[in-house]
């Protein structure tokens, strides 16, 4: 961590009434865990941390889409951004959330078909023959393009819409992508938990993890 963190406890003064109540907000979505190193990066500002947790406890237990989708895109934002904390964070929850662990694996290995260095036509075949569904496959594509070139192509939204995501799911889906490249921003930038010299675990580890 490039800062010292947080304390782990709020302040006892009066005058800090209101960090107290955020404090006791954040570590009411915790429970029951204890505060995680992102909450004490974030707790130097009280405030965004407040709206930090206020946001993503809306992402995390507010929305209707699949919860497996959703951890499947942002493992994929946690791979393009080299994120190894949001993936040692994130990826077991796509296994929890129903993601086959072959499918996770294709999360991790696929080219983006967004990114600008690659042959995009034989990324596109990559995905297209990979063991994702093609819902899985619209989804891997919207969030590289949210993340790697930001503008969505017409013929990726439309893809979307093709698998039958609702306008609701479309939005959750797009804030859940939105919200976890801030995340990984921040986690690479300050190296939060000390992870960016680290290696993503594997599939392998994830499931075993989970036993």
């Amino acid at each position: 961590m490039r800062l010292p963190y947080a304390p782990s406890s709020p302040p006892t003064e009066p005058s800090d009434a209101n960090t107290t109540e955020i404090y006791a907000r954040i570590a009411a979505r915790r429970r029951p865990r204890p505060l995680i190193p992102l909450d004490l990066t974030l707790l130097h500002s009280p405030p965004v941390a407040d709206g930090w947790n206020s946001f993503l406890g809306a992402i995390r237990t507010q929305t209707v889409i699949d919860q497996g989708l959703l951890e499947l895109a942002v493992s994929r934002v946690a791979v393009i951004t080299d994120a190894v904390y949001e993936w040692n964070a994130h990826a077991p929850l796509a296994l929890k959330g129903g993601i086959k662990a072959e499918e996770l694996h294709a999360i991790r290995t696929v080219l983006s078909t967004a990114a600008g260095d690659v042959d995009k036509a034989a990324a596109i075949a990559e995905l297209e023959e990979s063991v994702l569904t093609s819902r899985q496959r619209a989804i891997v594509r919207y969030a590289d393009e949210m993340t790697v070139s930001v503008k969505v192509r017409d013929e990726t939204f439309a893809q979307l819409q093709r698998e039958g995501f609702s306008d609701r799911e479309i939005v959750e889906l797009t804030t859940g992508i939105a919200c976890y490249n801030c995340v990984s921003r921040v986690l690479v930038a300050l190296d939060v938990g000390e992870n960016n010299a680290r290696e993503m675990k594997s599939v392998e580890e994830l499931v075993e993890g989970l036993k």
